[in-house]
């Protein structure tokens, strides 16, 4: 694996500013969102909104995703993203939520999710996820993806292009009337053939007019996760597979999740609805 030495924190520059007519999302200004207590199951108009909330999203994970280089630090690709939201009338969903003081997650090498961007400079050989939501027309669009800065390792470009199949993968397997934990079966599976740890606390979740609507989708096979899926019903689908442990610890901010023994971590992330037959997916550029 590469030898780039550890992260350690940044600093964070003043929250960006987003124009009035812009709509924000109920819990901005909050500590916490209020309790979603809505379907799993959103008519169809919800789903065309949020197929506009993910095609927005993925646009600009793309257009940050065009930053990435050594020398670039995350505050500069949140910077990028958060303008490219606003200027197609979208609010950053993660902007405010929770108090998370940024407009995307920028989470590197042996950061598991939940970077906040800020002063870290990217390096040659590092690999970087970008998980951008973007909130427009009252309904949250979600995903996230795992890129290569510059020259990097084999071992971590595998896991990269592994992490990416076990979500292709996962999407395959969702179908109406099969259990929820199918999802999870399917990733774990797949990444026990490399020997990779699959991260067990950090799960895909419903989503709708509602960032995190309480539907947990686990990415191992829990006995746990048996809500029934069914045509309607949207959420992500994020696996998190490390190579090594999936235990995890956490800085002082409260947000960035790190792998316990350090090695590095990839993340792959789609909203999807269940149709008829199987999934379409709504975070497509």
């Amino acid at each position: 694996m590469s030898g780039q030495s550890l992260l350690a924190p940044g600093e964070i520059s003043p929250v960006r500013s987003v124009p009035g007519n812009v709509r924000r999302p109920e819990y901005v200004g909050k500590p916490g969102p209020t309790p979603y207590t809505g379907p799993e199951v959103q008519d169809s108009d919800t789903v065309e909104r949020m197929r506009v909330a993910g095609r927005i999203a993925a646009q600009a994970m793309e257009e940050a995703a065009r930053h990435i280089a050594p020398g670039v630090t995350t505050d500069e690709l949140d910077r990028v993203a958060h303008e490219f939201m606003i200027d197609h009338g979208a609010y950053p969903s993660t902007l405010g939520y929770r108090g998370f003081p940024k407009s995307l997650c920028t989470s590197v090498n042996e950061v598991i999710c939940h970077g906040i961007p800020d002063s870290t400079v990217l390096r040659d050989g590092d690999i970087v996820n970008l998980d951008v939501t973007a909130y427009i027309n009252g309904v949250h669009g979600d995903n996230n993806a795992t890129y290569l800065c510059g020259d990097v390792d084999e071992e971590s470009r595998l896991l990269v292009e592994r992490t990416r199949e076990s979500l292709s993968r996962a999407v395959k397997a969702v179908r109406p009337g099969r259990q929820i934990n199918v999802i999870g079966r399917v990733i774990e599976s797949y990444a026990k053939r490399f020997g990779y740890g699959v991260v067990r606390d950090f799960t895909g979740h419903g989503i709708n007019t509602s960032f995190h609507s309480g539907l947990i989708v686990p990415h191992y096979d829990s006995p746990h996760a048996t809500t029934v899926m069914q045509p309607g019903m949207t959420f992500t689908i994020e696996p998190m597979l490390t190579l090594g442990t999936h235990e995890y610890d956490m800085w002082d901010d409260g947000w960035t999740v790190l792998t316990k023994d350090r090695k590095r971590t990839a993340q792959f992330e789609h909203t999807l609805v269940v149709t008829e037959t199987g999934a379409d997916i709504l975070t497509l550029p």
